[in-house]
């Protein structure tokens, strides 16, 4: 596998570090985190959107387009970026409903909703996740009811990335008991969005109920009843962009870490010296290696739209969601009493890792995920 980037990925790559070093450095994210609603200034992401953040998923033929031919491969550049800089915005569910739109939406749909979304003037997030329920495919419950023509959706969905900055929804439901996603404005009679604690300091997230929500079959994405693969798909993206940002968190508290234990003496000689240390920073370099090279193989099967693409990101998030936070538990270690002080940023990093490790499926609901395909296949082979 190819893990080099392309000259114009490595602009692509340059350009966004680049942005995002200027305009939200972690003083600036610290600062936002206090005073902006949203996490960040509407300026702010639309300069984003104007870098191509939200268009990499979408076709040329609807106004989008990627760097390098593969828009994932270079979306998860951005992820990775977004994560060394513990940096605000909803890149995973614009990203997510952005491909949705474009893959499966119909053209009244596509001109509907594209054009603010990739502009970056709206911004719209995907319902998938419900209480009590593992944030996986198989977890949707909530039901759409048929009335004629019209669908009525009742349920609760959450936690939502930037519910209450979303504009629109696509809500994964069930219809006669078959996976079916429908576009749902947030300002459509009976959905109430809820503002919900979360632990990343800068990334928002809500509770969207929807009592008696009534839309018409114009509202329904793709089909009604098949709605599966779909909902397969999309989650793949969202678990690929998902641990491409957990190992741009592990890659950068991992080389900062380093740095710090060059710098800081103990009994006469810096802390790197010592051999132990040595060898636990090894194994750390190692495993954050993995990580990267575990998302981008998540990333590259997505891409490709492979038969076997459930099983890379249900491995990366096992593994990633596993590793990352004993990584970043050790570096608190490394930095003695300062890495657990409020003042220090490894903080950021971990709530953002303990977030990702939770949503859209546990390592735990991965590997049964996994478990659960052999156990398929198994069946079908004999």
């Amino acid at each position: 596998m190819d893990l080099e980037l392309t000259e114009d990925q490595e602009l692509f790559r340059e350009t966004t570090a680049k942005f995002l070093e200027r305009t939200s450095p972690l003083s600036t994210v610290r600062e936002w985190a206090e005073k902006e609603p949203a996490g960040f200034p509407a300026d702010w992401w639309r300069q984003g959107a104007g870098l191509g953040w939200t268009s990499l998923l979408v076709s040329e033929d609807d106004g989008g387009g990627s760097v390098s031919g593969h828009g994932l491969l270079d979306l998860v550049i951005v992820a990775e970026e977004m994560g060394r800089g513990v940096a605000p915005g909803p890149l995973l569910p614009v990203n997510v409903v952005a491909a949705a739109l474009s893959e499966y939406g119909t053209q009244d749909q596509r001109d509907r909703y594209l054009p603010d979304l990739l502009s970056g003037e709206a911004i719209a997030s995907w319902c998938l996740t419900e209480k009590g329920a593992p944030g996986l495919p198989s977890g949707v419950g909530l039901q759409a009811t048929r009335r004629g023509a019209d669908f009525v959706l009742t349920g609760r969905k959450g936690p939502v990335e930037a519910g209450a900055e979303a504009e629109f929804f696509v809500v994964a439901a069930l219809v006669d008991g078959e996976p079916t996603q429908f576009l749902v404005d947030a300002d459509a009679p009976g959905v109430t969005v809820t503002r919900a604690e979360g632990l990343d300091l800068v990334r928002r997230f809500a509770m969207v109920e929807l009592d008696d929500v009534v839309l018409p079959a114009a509202a329904v994405l793709g089909e009604a009843g098949a709605g599966a693969p779909q909902i397969e798909r999309l989650f793949e993206l969202a678990v690929a962009l998902e641990c491409a940002s957990m190992a741009g968190v592990i890659d950068r508290v991992l080389s900062f870490t380093m740095e710090y234990s060059f710098d800081r003496y103990s009994f006469g000689r810096p802390l790197a010296s010592y051999q132990a240390l040595k060898h636990r920073f090894a194994d750390m370099k190692l495993w954050t290696e993995a990580s990267l090279a575990t998302a981008l193989a998540a990333a590259r099967s997505v891409d490709a739209k492979s038969e076997r693409a459930f099983e890379f990101v249900s491995v990366a998030k096992s593994y990633i969601g596993d590793r990352a936070p004993l990584i970043l538990q050790d570096c608190v270690q490394l930095h003695g009493g300062i890495g657990v002080t409020w003042d220090h940023d490894l903080h950021l990093y971990i709530r953002r890792v303990v977030q990702d490790r939770a949503l859209f499926g546990t390592p735990y609901d991965h590997r049964e995920r996994i478990a659960q395909a052999l156990r398929l296949e198994e069946s079908h082979g004999h």
